[in-house]
């Protein structure tokens, strides 16, 4: 090179690299990194819902286990509390009378408000712990010993859609994953071949759809698998294949026409996902029917639950209570019971209280006792947390003449099972039974004791996503010690 002054002649070095050539060459090394980071980020690794030990979230459990699962049984639509497990006296006292004088009324769903409303149901006191118990849940009112009642739960929402995304996801937002997604990301799966969250649906999706049940920002292969309370359970389970190698063969060729697509894009959730779907249905093909197989329960305990009851939707959701007890003892981690159809439109009633909270008692009460039973004489109600709520309560005032508007400031939610303390009250509505008054509980504390129960602090169970730390509960929910044995 010729020198010029000692230096080196600017003609003849290499051309300076411009910035478009140095954004070429060191995109390889970009890409790395960002892969590097990405799988570092519990949004983008690989999905390990299939393998043993604590689920995606890593975390497992951070103290004592006291429920290893949880049967949620959703009251589609908001039973009364006034009418079923808070009896208020004064009602009848005022029965008829305009309430405003006595209280003042918020403005209700539909705003059509009559005069106070007494249950047409007496109460009457069970069991050691003399919790009374309003005529419609002649057999839950043998198992009250076992429960923990709530009644100071109060919700957000007025509106079935936005209460039903808030209870079953923690927020009134479409989109947000539910808690049975939550349960199994913190503490993944005890079975390998059903999925770790079910939806038994006896006829009923709630308002909202789907989205009750989906996994929202988690893996895709934790939300909700729906199950059907009779025939096969679920769709195409039969095998259309001649053998088992062959039907071995063509999941093979799936899994490596996946496994192309990975190494060529890299890791994405719904192709991960999709592949620990078709490891599971393969599975399920072999488990499904035999949890389904109810009718080889013995007939003592098909009489128990109500499976040869005159009133179809007591078969149904006998069958549901049945198949969830099933479940547990496969492992299944998170069961949800949908209701079955009934006239009167679910628990929803503003107009013809009486017929409308009679048939949905009447479809769910004797199965809800003989699966509490059943669970206790097989030792499996101490591991088992069993939850009974709706989206909302109802008004203590009529809608119109005979039923009952939304009401979101105090309403009953029960536990039972899983380290709950059984034969208790906790909270309480006013002399009314309108808003919560006494220790006030929100479906944020519902939510953080339920997660408490199975082990997991829910502070400390967060998926990163949108630039913060998601968790079940936001920002907000205190576990309820007082229910806890």
């Amino acid at each position: 090179m010729i020198e010029h002054n000692g230096y080196p002649c600017q003609r003849y070095q290499a051309r300076p690299t411009t910035r478009r050539e140095m954004l070429s060459n060191c995109a390889g090394g970009f890409a790395a990194l960002a892969l590097a980071a990405l799988e570092s980020d519990p949004a983008f690794a690989r999905d390990r819902a299939d393998q043993p030990g604590p689920g995606f979230a890593g975390h497992g459990p951070h103290h004592e286990v006291r429920a290893k699962h949880v049967i949620f049984l959703y009251m589609d639509g908001g039973p009364s509390q006034v009418d079923t497990f808070d009896p208020k006296p004064l009602l009848d006292k005022y029965n008829g009378q305009d309430p405003s004088p006595l209280f003042d009324v918020e403005p209700t769903q539909f705003n059509n408000n009559g005069t106070l409303l007494a249950s047409p149901w007496k109460f009457k006191q069970h069991g050691e712990s003399g919790i009374p118990v309003s005529e419609l849940f002649p057999h839950v009112a043998e198992c009250v010993d076992e429960l923990a009642v709530i009644r100071s739960m109060t919700s957000g929402f007025p509106e079935h859609t936005f209460a039903n995304y808030f209870l079953h996801t923690g927020s009134g937002l479409q989109g947000r994953p539910s808690m049975g997604a939550w349960v199994n990301y913190g503490l993944g799966s005890e079975c390998q071949n059903l999925p770790g969250f079910v939806v038994l649906n006896g006829g009923l999706i709630p308002p909202g759809g789907l989205d009750c049940f989906g996994s929202g920002f988690l893996p895709a292969s934790y939300q909700g698998s729906v199950f059907k309370p009779s025939g096969t359970g679920v769709a195409n389970i039969t095998p259309h294949e001649a053998s088992n190698q062959e039907q071995r063969v063509k999941l093979d060729l799936v899994n490596q026409l996946d496994g192309l697509a990975a190494r060529q894009f890299g890791q994405h959730d719904s192709l991960e996902s999709a592949i620990r779907n078709y490891e599971l249905a393969y599975a399920m093909q072999m488990a499904v029917p035999e949890v389904m197989s109810i009718s080889e329960e013995p007939q003592h305990l098909r009489a128990l639950y109500g499976l040869e009851s005159e009133f179809e939707p007591t078969r149904i959701y006998a069958a549901q209570c049945l198949i969830a007890r099933r479940m547990i003892e496969q492992g299944v981690r998170f069961i949800e019971l949908t209701c079955p159809k009934v006239s009167g439109d679910r628990w929803d009633q503003h107009s013809n209280l009486k017929a409308g909270h009679e048939n949905n008692a009447r479809a769910v009460d004797q199965p809800i006792a003989a699966l509490l039973k059943d669970l206790r004489q097989r030792g499996l109600l101490d591991e088992t947390l069993v939850v009974w709520s709706g989206e909302f309560g109802r008004t203590p005032f009529a809608q119109g003449k005979n039923g009952r508007d939304h009401n979101p400031y105090g309403f009953t939610v029960w536990l039972a099972g899983g380290g709950v303390k059984p034969g208790v009250t906790y909270g309480a509505t006013d002399d009314w039974g309108y808003k919560a008054v006494e220790d006030r509980a929100e479906v944020y504390d519902l939510h953080a004791t339920m997660l408490h129960l199975m082990g997991v602090d829910h502070t400390r169970s967060t998926f990163r996503f949108s630039g913060r730390d998601m968790r079940l509960t936001d920002v907000h929910g205190h576990v309820i010690h007082d229910i806890i044995g």
